[in-house]
């Protein structure tokens, strides 16, 4: 029987450095995408309020309020598919959904 230690840098690596990595690089990827998406819809709206104010649309609150809750439904399914992939990597997936929640907090 083969001895193994868990602990040794060939299976640390392997198990648990590059799938952290793996996650951390999504996880950072994925807030800068959100930082950048919410930019642009704020600017879209700003721009919607300025054209309201001109009279060029009718914008209503419970339209806007729609348009919103849709959005931000789209971001949390987004996370959810981006967290379940990442844990797909058996054990690893701790290890990789670790590294998505420092990525993103660090984006």
């Amino acid at each position: 029987m083969e001895n193994q230690d868990i602990f040794s840098s060939a299976n640390l690596i392997g198990n648990v450095g590059e799938p952290f990595f793996l996650g951390f690089a999504v996880g950072y990827f994925a807030k800068k995408m959100f930082r950048f998406t919410l930019f642009l819809g704020g600017g879209i709206v700003v721009m919607l309020f300025i054209a309201e104010y001109y009279g060029v649309v009718n914008i209503s609150d419970s339209q806007l309020l729609h348009v919103t809750d849709v959005a931000a439904n789209a971001a949390k399914n987004s996370s959810d598919f981006l967290l379940d992939r990442l844990s797909r990597f058996t054990l690893k997936g701790v290890s990789a959904t670790g590294g998505f929640l420092m990525g993103f907090k660090m984006g």
